[in-house]
């Protein structure tokens, strides 16, 4: 029992720990604060975290639905040489979320 426990720990440690990144954008994001925000993206991605970047919808924002998904392709098609989309965006509640997995580094 003993001897289990001690390769279960052995074998916990080893193994990869996922760290999650968040970054938070409006609807109408302007261009700086985009390349600003997309800067630290593929800095996290580098680092070999997942990215999850979302849109967040206030009040009556919701109508712009269309331009926060557009401004998540976009950032998906400027990444995607840094990593890979996991999770195309997707409206849940006020927030529209996707995720984007690093490639692998040699």
């Amino acid at each position: 029992m003993y001897e289990q426990k001690k390769r279960e720990k052995a074998l916990k440690a080893k193994a990869t720990k996922v760290v999650v990144k968040e970054i938070r954008f409006g609807p109408q994001t302007d261009e700086h604060d985009y390349e600003f925000k997309k800067k630290h993206a593929i800095k996290f991605l580098q680092d070999g975290a997942k990215l999850k970047a979302f849109v967040f919808f206030k009040g009556r924002s919701i109508i712009f639905k269309e331009q926060g998904q557009i401004l998540l392709l976009k950032l998906a098609q400027e990444l995607e040489e840094y990593g890979k989309v996991e999770q195309m965006p997707k409206l849940e509640g006020k927030r529209m979320i996707m995720f984007i997995a690093p490639k692998k580094t040699k």
